[in-house]
């Protein structure tokens, strides 16, 4: 058993970003690569698009809103499905017809987190979103897929039928705003150090390792 102390990583992301369906593949692979480290994750929420109304658009609209127009998208996706593919990450983008609004899922994800399946529920929904083009604004389909990873479906409706942790999600991702996060994913280690891009694996298992050695020295002082 280690004798470390675990390093925190706090992973500050949103389930529609495809750069972080990529990125948290990277970060799972970087893991593998310093075994002997013990880390302590935490998924952290962060709005992509925070303008997208509660109950969500169409993706055409979102598409013209954001980058001009749909066509404008697609040498732009084209680039993210490559970089997917490589992470064994399947990315349809003409599958996605509407662009939610994430706080629910965030929510979801944070009452999964209890659980212990975080990590888990935040997969979940990016499959849903980028391989199967699931609706994210349709409550069913985020019970299921809650359903899928083990919560009670008639548990997790009935939060969402109230604004429970509406408040805690929205601070925890202006937190992040607030700290000067503006891309995503971020990875902070030790509440001190980020980096941010969907980075290799080899650089972010090179900066787990040097910043645990250094938390670990601090620890022994």
């Amino acid at each position: 058993m280690s004798t470390l102390k675990p390093l925190t990583i706090d992973i500050v992301s949103d389930v529609v970003c495809p750069w972080c369906y990529i990125g948290k593949r990277r970060i799972e692979n970087a893991l593998q690569l310093v075994p002997d480290v013990p880390v302590d994750v935490h998924w952290r929420p962060f709005f992509l698009n925070p303008w997208v109304p509660r109950d969500g658009m169409s993706r055409e609209e979102y598409l013209t809103t954001k980058f001009g127009s749909v066509d404008a998208y697609k040498d732009i996706a084209q680039r993210v499905v490559a970089a997917a593919s490589e992470e064994g990450l399947s990315y349809r983008p003409d599958m996605v017809k509407r662009q939610p609004n994430t706080i629910d899922c965030h929510r979801l994800i944070h009452w999964a987190d209890a659980k212990g399946k975080a990590a888990e529920m935040k997969q979940r929904l990016m499959e849903l979103y980028f391989r199967d083009g699931g609706d994210l604004t349709d409550t069913e389909v985020l019970v299921q897929a809650a359903a899928d990873v083990g919560l009670d479906a008639n548990d997790v409706r009935s939060r969402f039928a109230t604004d429970e942790d509406v408040a805690l999600i929205s601070a925890l991702a202006q937190d992040a705003s607030n700290k000067g996060i503006q891309g995503v994913p971020t990875y902070v280690f030790a509440q001190k150090y980020a980096v941010s891009g969907a980075q290799a694996p080899e650089l972010l298992a090179r900066a787990i390792r040097q910043v645990s050695a250094e938390v670990n020295a601090q620890a022994a002082e």
